[in-house]
C-alpha cells in the first residue's frame, strides 16, 4: 500500500530540479601568466634528438646508470614525504565523494517503541491516567534543492582542490627523486676525487721514501724532507675530509628512500661512468601543463574561484525538500495496518534576513582568496622560468669551462711532471716540485667536482622543466 503521494512528490521534484539550473558566482577562467615565447638563455642550446634522448619512461633514465634506476625507484614506495602527500591525496578525493553525495536525496529509517505512564490521580476532565504503549516505523527522505549553485560549486571546489593536491603529490615525489640524483651524483663524484687522493697518496708515500733515502745519505736537505712529509699529511688530511662528506650523501639516499643510515650502503664503483644527456627543452608555455607546482598553484586558483560561488550563494534562501511516512500504533500486531498509516511531505525554504554584514564579509574574503590565489600561480610561473633559465646558462657555460679545466689540468699534470725530471737531475729543489704537484692536483680535483656541478645542474632542470609528469590531461 502507497504511503506516500507519489503525483505530489514527482511534482516537487521536478520544479526544484528545474530551478536547480542557476548557478551563482563567477565561472573559472584561467587568468594570464607571464610565459615568454621562448627561453632568453636557450640560445645555441643543443635540443635533445627525438631519436635518441627524448624520455619514453622516467627522467632519470636518460643518465643510463642502471644503480640510480633502482635507487629511485624506491623513492615512491618507501619515502615518507611522497607517502604524506599519498594520504592526503587519498583524504582530498574522499571530500570529492562526500560533497558529491549532498547533490543527492537523504534516505532514513526509524523504529521505535516506547511505553509511557501518567498519573493515576483523577483530574478535571474526570479521566485517569494509565501505561500505553507506541510502536512506529519511519521512512523520511530529504532533499536541498541546489537552486543557487551552492553545492555544485562545493563540488566544483573540492574537485579543484584534490587535482592540486595530486599535483602537490606529484611535486613532492618529483623534489624526493631528483635529492636522490643529486646526492647519488655527488657520491660518485667524490668517490672518484677519493680514489684520486689516494693513488695520489701512493705516489706521495713513494716519492717521500726517495727523499729520505736522499735525505740519509746527505744528499738533500731537511728541507725537502719537511716539504715531502707536509704534501704527503695534507693530502691524506684533505682524503679524510671528503669520506665524511660521502657518508653523509650515502645517510641522505638512505633518508630518501625512507630508510635507517644503518640499514643501507652503496659501495664506490671503480668501472662507474657518467652521461649527462641532452634535455628535452620544449617552449616556456608548456611549463604550465610540465611543472606539478605550477598545476597545483592553478588547481588551488580554481578553487578559490569555486568558493566564491559558495560564499555568495549565502545571500540566497536555501529550498529543502523533505517527506515521510509511516506507521504509528499501540499494538505491534496490527502496526502496520491502513489505521495507523500517516505520511507528510512540504517544502522549506530557510534565508537569512540580517547579519549585519557577514554574508557580504565572507564573500570579500573569498574574493581576496582568490585575488591572492592569482598573484601566487603569476609568481610560482616566473619562479618556474627564472629556474629554467638559471640551469640553463649554467650548463651551456659549464661545457667551455669544463673544456678549459681539462687543458689546464692535463697542462699542470705535464709541468709536475718535468718539474720532478728537473729535481732528479738536481736542477731544481723539492719546493718546487712540491707546487707543481699540488697545482696538478688541485685541477684535477677542480675538474672533478666541476663534473659534478653539470650533472647536479642536468637534475635540476629536468626537475625545472617537470621531469616526467605530464599534468596536461590530469584529473580534468
Amino acid at each position: 500500500m502507497n504511503v506516500f503521494k507519489p503525483s505530489r512528490l514527482c511534482l516537487a521534484l521536478a520544479l526544484a530540479t528545474v530551478m536547480s539550473g542557476c548557478m551563482v558566482g563567477p565561472d573559472y577562467q584561467r587568468p594570464s601568466a607571464p610565459v615568454s615565447v621562448a627561453f632568453k638563455e636557450a640560445a645555441g642550446w643543443k635540443a635533445a634528438n627525438p631519436q635518441d634522448e627524448l624520455p619514453k619512461g622516467p627522467w632519470w633514465a636518460l643518465y643510463q646508470d642502471p644503480q640510480l634506476n633502482v635507487l629511485v625507484a624506491q623513492v615512491q614506495l618507501n619515502n615518507q614525504n611522497v607517502a604524506q602527500y599519498t594520504a592526503q591525496y587519498r583524504q582530498a578525493l574522499a571530500l570529492v565523494r562526500e560533497s558529491r553525495a549532498e547533490l543527492l536525496p537523504t534516505v532514513s529509517a526509524t523504529g521505535a517503541s516506547t511505553r509511557s505512564e501518567t498519573g493515576t490521580g483523577s483530574s478535571s476532565s474526570g479521566s485517569a491516567g494509565g501505561a500505553s504503549n507506541e510502536h512506529s516505523a519511519t521512512l523520511s527522505l530529504s532533499w536541498e534543492a541546489d537552486i543557487w549553485g551552492k553545492l555544485r560549486r562545493t563540488v566544483e571546489e573540492d574537485r579543484a582542490n584534490a587535482q592540486a593536491s595530486a599535483a602537490d603529490l606529484a611535486n613532492a615525489t618529483l623534489s624526493a627523486q631528483s635529492s636522490l640524483a643529486q646526492d647519488y651524483f655527488q657520491l660518485r663524484i667524490l668517490d672518484q676525487r677519493i680514489a684520486l687522493y689516494q693513488d695520489t697518496i701512493k705516489g706521495y708515500e713513494r716519492y717521500l721514501q726517495i727523499i729520505q733515502n736522499k735525505y740519509d745519505e746527505k744528499i738533500v736537505s731537511r728541507a725537502d724532507l719537511s716539504t715531502g712529509k707536509t704534501q704527503l699529511h695534507s693530502a691524506q688530511a684533505s682524503m679524510l675530509d671528503l669520506q665524511w662528506q660521502r657518508a653523509q650523501y650515502e645517510h641522505a639516499i638512505a633518508l630518501l628512500m625512507g630508510k635507517a643510515p644503518a640499514d643501507f650502503s652503496l659501495a664506490a664503483d671503480a668501472k662507474w661512468q657518467y652521461h649527462v644527456p641532452q634535455v628535452p627543452l620544449g617552449v616556456p608555455s608548456r611549463l604550465l601543463e610540465r611543472r606539478p607546482d605550477i598545476a597545483a598553484a592553478e588547481r588551488a586558483m580554481a578553487a578559490s574561484n569555486a568558493a566564491v560561488g559558495v560564499a555568495t550563494a549565502a545571500y540566497y534562501p536555501d529550498l529543502t525538500l523533505s517527506a515521510s511516512g509511516g506507521y504509528q500504533g499501540s499494538t505491534i500486531s496490527n502496526l502496520f495496518s491502513l489505521p495507523n498509516r500517516f505520511w507528510s511531505i512540504g517544502p522549506s525554504l530557510t534565508g537569512t534576513l540580517l547579519d549585519f554584514g557577514k554574508t557580504k564579509a565572507t564573500v570579500e574574503q573569498a574574493r581576496a582568496a582568490y585575488d591572492a590565489s592569482v598573484a601566487t600561480y603569476r609568481q610560482t610561473v616566473l619562479t618556474g622560468l627564472g629556474e629554467v633559465e638559471d640551469y640553463l646558462v649554467e650548463l651551456r657555460t659549464l661545457e667551455p669551462e669544463l673544456v678549459a679545466r681539462r687543458t689546464s689540468a692535463e697542462a699542470a699534470e705535464d709541468s709536475a711532471s718535468v718539474s720532478r725530471d728537473q729535481y732528479e737531475a738536481g736542477v731544481i729543489d723539492y719546493l718546487d716540485v712540491a707546487t707543481t704537484q699540488a697545482t696538478s692536483l688541485s685541477e684535477r680535483q677542480t675538474l672533478l667536482s666541476l663534473v659534478g656541478t653539470q650533472l647536479v645542474t642536468s637534475v635540476q632542470l629536468q626537475a625545472a622543466l617537470g621531469g616526467s609528469w605530464d599534468g596536461a590531461n590530469a584529473g580534468r
